[in-house]
């Protein structure tokens, strides 16, 4: 598409576009709005601007019937997200976190598939007080959310030797460049002085994103080989490190990636990042910013489900995007460097790293910090009081403590076993490498179940696996409420993505290192359907599958599904 100075494509702009433009970067009527008293919700305009702040409007889906028969307004309530830089807090933050979660946030704590912290249920008149406490934290819900570039994700053992240390480090100078410089979140969530004058207003600028941002999210990750747990190429931009004997050369380059569709619209589809070249880690903030300008600039501002990055490169070609990248940058990428992704799924149990420091990963299912039959916000808040390192969220809404002294250990063994948490190691290997979104009830675009009904699903395909003698074989299942991807499914060897209440998709084929796309093999199915469906193939799988074969390269290689490699094949 052409397009005009302004970036905008030829199209009207969507009507997002011009709540942006006229929000006087970011501000609108915010300020207003949580102060009202009459509701518990804010206005439509300012209910997309509070996103950029890090924060959904939602209603409970349990409680809307019900409201709607007293006639009474749905049970608003917001979601609250943290952005944390390759998911690590310190002891002292996670009881901030906490305490926000037993005070506004119905006792509970998520930990997204991006390494961020999630509070829901947040009522509006808990709304300030909560983003303020995070930042006098020292942590943000600043682009959390929103047209921008969201929480950059690294792995999350960066102290398991100094070149995760140097990842690490990258991830929190990349965040920090590429996040708005608007003062509208100091105004309106921390009492900043505010810009009231119309000439001052004006003359505030977006050095990177301009008045109208981006035309929608930006989601950067970076991976360190042989471990692909941020899903690298599920990324708009994805780093995968580069090193020699301990040292971090620079990064290899991939583009285009994204998981998020629409049913019936095939003109959408998930994709994965393609490799383009190698870039010195010196250079990677450069090369980030002119991504981020040139998604700026071309991206479709008149159809929100086609103004994904990977569209904007997959419409003029990658040959287009490296000529106007280059172009923008002044030098070239080089040829990319040889690497090797082994699987994409986290190290459970207790690690020690190259500094003599312990790290424990714990199976935290689908991600929910919640005191229910084990007390594990009850643990992990005992932890925190004497832990001396950090803590680290997976992408795969897991939690490792970091950094944990030889001194220290023992005591975090014996709180370990006295709230009953778990490493998951006595968990099925299909349960470890399982992921879920939110959905019901507090996401307003999930069709069906996800977080609330898949370990119970996983415990009947786990029936399955036992009859073969399969339970500890690593396979990778998610579930999403709706085709959007936030549990990355397009990248599963078994996914679900909700299409109704108790119906899914289907999709098999994924690869195990989060290399290659599913495909779609059963539509619109229920339980029962699943696991008949599901246990022909499991067994299959079992009786000739070969040494060392994962499941999503057998379902391809015994022709139950063909091999997706682009976005661009989804649909054939």
């Amino acid at each position: 598409m052409a397009q005009n100075p302004m970036g905008l494509s030829q199209g009207a702009p969507s009507d997002v576009e011009r709540i942006k433009r006229e929000s006087r970067y970011l501000r609108g009527t915010l300020s207003e709005s949580i102060e009202d008293p009459i509701t518990g919700s804010v206005p439509h305009d300012d209910e997309r601007l509070t996103k950029f702040h890090g924060s959904y409007m939602q209603d409970d889906r349990d409680l809307r019937n019900e409201r709607k028969r007293q006639k009474l307004e749905p049970a608003y309530g917001f979601m609250v997200r943290v952005r944390a830089p390759g998911g690590v807090v310190t002891p002292e933050q996670w009881l901030v976190l906490d305490r926000l979660a037993q005070n506004y946030g119905g006792g509970t704590l998520r930990l997204t598939t991006r390494q961020s912290f999630q509070f829901h249920r947040i009522l509006k008149w808990n709304l300030k007080k909560t983003i303020r406490e995070v930042n006098d934290a020292l942590l943000t819900t600043l682009a959390a959310c929103g047209d921008v570039n969201r929480n950059v994700m690294c792995n999350p053992n960066p102290y398991q030797s100094e070149v995760h240390e140097e990842v690490y480090e990258w991830a929190k100078r990349l965040s920090e460049h590429l996040k708005p410089q608007t003062t509208a979140y100091h105004e309106i969530w921390l009492d900043g002085e505010k810009v009231v004058d119309s000439r001052e207003a004006a003359e505030e600028v977006e050095p990177i994103y301009g008045p109208v941002y981006l035309p929608r999210k930006f989601k950067i990750g970076i991976a360190v080989p042989p471990t692909n747990d941020v899903d690298v190429f599920s990324q708009d931009l994805g780093l995968i490190a580069i090193y020699e004997e301990g040292r971090l050369l620079g990064f290899n380059v991939a583009v285009g990636g994204g998981m998020g569709m629409t049913y019936g619209d095939e003109k959408t589809y998930p994709q994965v990042a393609r490799v383009i070249g190698f870039c010195p880690a010196d250079r990677i903030i450069d090369l980030a910013e002119k991504t981020v300008m040139i998604q700026r600039d071309y991206g479709d501002r008149s159809v929100r489900k086609h103004a994904r990055f990977k569209y904007t490169i997959d419409d003029r070609g990658i040959e287009w995007f490296m000529t106007e990248l280059h172009d923008r940058l002044g030098w070239k990428l080089d040829e990319a460097r040889p690497y090797h992704f082994e699987r994409n799924g986290d190290r459970f149990g207790w690690v020690k790293g190259s500094n003599d420091r312990w790290h424990l990963t714990l199976f935290i299912q689908n991600g929910r910090i919640v005191d229910g039959d084990t007390p594990l916000m009850t643990g992990l808040r005992e932890i925190a009081k004497i832990h001396s390192g950090d803590f680290r969220l997976t992408p795969n809404q897991n939690l490792i403590i970091a950094n944990v002294t030889s001194q220290i250990k023992p005591k975090i063994e014996e709180l370990v076993k006295q709230y009953g948490l778990t490493d998951g190691l006595e968990h099925s290997g299909l349960r470890r490498n399982s992921i879920a979104c939110v959905a019901l009830p507090t996401c307003g675009l999930a069709m069906a179940e996800a977080e609330r009904y898949l370990p119970a699903l996983l415990e009947k395909i786990e029936v399955i696996l036992d009859e073969v003698g399969l339970r500890q074989e690593e396979i990778v299942i998610r579930m999403s409420g709706c085709p959007n991807g936030c549990a990355r499914p397009a990248l599963a060897e078994i996914a679900f993505t909700g299409k109704a209440p108790g119906k899914y998709n289907l999709y098999l084929g994924g690869g195990f290192a989060g290399q290659r796309l599913n495909k779609l093999f059963r539509e619109n199915i229920g339980e029962t359907e699943i696991l008949e469906t599901l246990r022909p193939i499991i067994h299959h799988y079992a009786q000739e599958r070969h040494e060392g074969e994962h499941f999503g390269d057998f379902v391809i290689r015994a022709g139950y599904v063909k091999e997706v490699r682009s976005g661009l094949d989804y649909h054939e």
